[in-house]
């Protein structure tokens, strides 16, 4: 993905290239004899990779002290042979009682991408300006102090997974050995247990944040570190929420994402003004919709090929009304309208294609006879910047990098496994729903509390996929309680949008600070 989920099972291009680690031992000092064999070189043992400086910041008005650790840790197999070298960024404050003091790990998602997003654009405490629902100029950026960062009550640790970042397999191990579902949880979870290890802890609070891609990983990471490796969270912060894939991509045969997709479409008609009747409130509608789409729309497409033509045009008019497509063009879509198709449609009389991760933005639309959109106009709005911002801010500020290939997105998405085991089960289901490991999480450990953030106008992982999803947990009452939802009049990365990144703020320091016992400080 970019950096998040694609619209279909194919969509992500852009460069990434694996590192082989190779390195020899020094010649031996022994002049070999004539017939014998010469004595074999022994690989050094591969060594972790640093670069730590202090820095300060103003958050809420107060100085926070802190040391940024940028670099690779060494990762073991459960032999402890050396797998890979996974890369990070880490921000502790100084000072504090790291026995009390949380640490929350923080990634994106793809599966392929880097954590620059989150880091550069909410977590960390530098954060690159961009134009909110517009194309942010190119160079020079603006690197600002992130007054937004959680780093005022909570270490972070920014982790990149193998095959972006620095991260690569070493030893006897391949990039594409990790990219799957699976193999990428559990190597996720090792660094996480290698970290909290090898920097004394084991006693913080800890905290997970994943956004799209990632927070499938995070449901699989929480129950993984829990029951492998008897590590209890306190939280889990889910930015974007995609756990069901099934639920998400619209593959020939599966009705299942048209419902769950329409409230995001009518937010979208709705903020661009398409509308037949404009609404003038968003949430009031929104709620309208959800039950229609949940009810009436998902039944009729449970019929199938059984509606009859009054049924259908019944259906068409509503779809029309609720997404400002014209009623011929739901007709011909047989009332299945992709979000690539929408995207597309949506404008096409202004030749104006909508976003997918924030269908507040809209770019020119270079094939006006195209069936679906050519690209997404948001992700094209903010990569330059958030790339160039990240290298500049490694290579002047942390002093790391040079010489070295950083990968923003892998090009591993068309190679990625999706199958999972799932808590309970015999053998792995073909299409990964993590939301089974989190409900397994939250059942063995009634401790844990979970935060889902989810925009109105993201158009990669809806917001009502999301609440379908958590509404099929099988937990209790009491339980479900424990699972806390967000929702932001942004998209999939809200925290570009001022406003919802000042919320974003309040809500996950909010959440880190309860789950603590108030040790945050």
């Amino acid at each position: 993905m970019n950096r998040t989920m694609t619209a279909t099972l194919v969509a992500l291009a852009l460069a990434v290239g694996a590192a082989a680690f190779a390195q020899e031992a020094p010649p031996s000092d022994e002049p070999a004899t004539k017939g014998d064999k010469p004595h074999a070189e022994k690989p050094e043992k591969p060594q972790p990779e640093q670069s730590v400086s202090e820095h300060t910041i103003k958050i809420g008005g107060q100085p926070i002290s802190y040391t940024a650790t940028i670099g690779t840790l060494v990762l073991r197999d459960e032999k402890d042979e050396p797998i890979a070298q996974f890369g990070y960024t880490a921000y502790v404050r100084k000072g504090m009682d790291v026995g009390r003091r949380p640490i929350t790990f923080a990634y994106n998602g793809g599966p392929g991408s880097s954590s620059i997003w989150l880091h550069m654009g909410a977590l960390g405490p530098r954060r690159i300006q961009t134009t909110d629902a517009a194309f942010t100029p190119p160079a020079p950026y603006r690197l600002v102090d992130n007054e937004q960062s959680i780093l005022d009550v909570t270490d972070i640790v920014m982790i990149d997974p193998v095959g972006t970042g620095y991260s690569h397999a070493i030893g006897k191990k391949q990039d594409r050995e990790f990219w799957g579902v699976d193999p990428d949880i559990e190597s996720v979870s090792q660094f996480i247990y290698q970290y909290v290890s090898d920097n004394g802890r084991w006693n913080s609070p800890k905290f997970l944040l994943g956004e799209s891609y990632g927070t499938t990983r995070s449901a699989g990471v929480v129950d993984f570190l829990q029951q492998r490796k008897g590590m209890a969270l306190n939280g889990v912060v889910l930015v974007s929420c995609a756990l069901d894939i099934e639920s998400i991509f619209n593959w020939p045969g599966n009705d299942r994402p048209y419902p769950l997709f329409l409230p995001t479409y009518a937010a979208t008609a709705w903020f661009h003004k398409k509308l037949p009747q404009q609404p003038a409130a968003l949430e009031p509608f929104l709620a309208e919709v959800r039950q229609w789409a949940l009810g009436p729309y998902a039944a009729a497409l449970a019929k199938g090929d059984l509606l009859t033509d009054a049924e259908r045009a019944a259906v068409a008019a509503k779809l029309h009304q609720y997404t400002g497509l014209s009623e011929e063009y739901i007709q011909r879509a047989n009332l299945r309208v992709s979000e690539s198709q929408f995207t597309h449609e949506l404008l096409a009389a202004e030749r104006e294609t909508v976003g997918r991760l924030d269908s507040r933005f809209t770019g020119f639309t270079f094939d006006p006879l195209a069936e679906e959109a050519e690209y997404d106009p948001q992700s094209e709005a903010v990569t330059a910047a958030f790339t160039a911002a990240f290298h500049d801010y490694v290579d002047h500020e942390l002093h790391f990098g040079r010489g070295k290939t950083y990968h923003v997105s892998g090009r591993f998405f068309g190679q990625w496994d999706f199958k999972h085991r799932p808590p309970g089960a015999n053998f792995p289901v073909p299409i990964v729903n993590t939301g089974i490991d989190l409900a397994h999480a939250l059942g063995t450990n009634p401790g844990l509390r979970v935060l889902v953030l989810d925009g109105y106008y993201d158009l990669a992982t809806p917001f009502l996929a999301a609440e379908s999803m958590f509404s099929h947990l099988g937990l209790s009452r009491e339980l479900s309680g424990h699972i806390t939802t967000k929702y932001y009049e942004a998209g999939h990365m809200m925290y570009l949008h001022p406003a919802s990144l000042e919320r974003m703020k309040q809500d996950v320091a909010g959440f880190i600070t309860a789950q603590s016992g108030g040790g945050a400080r």
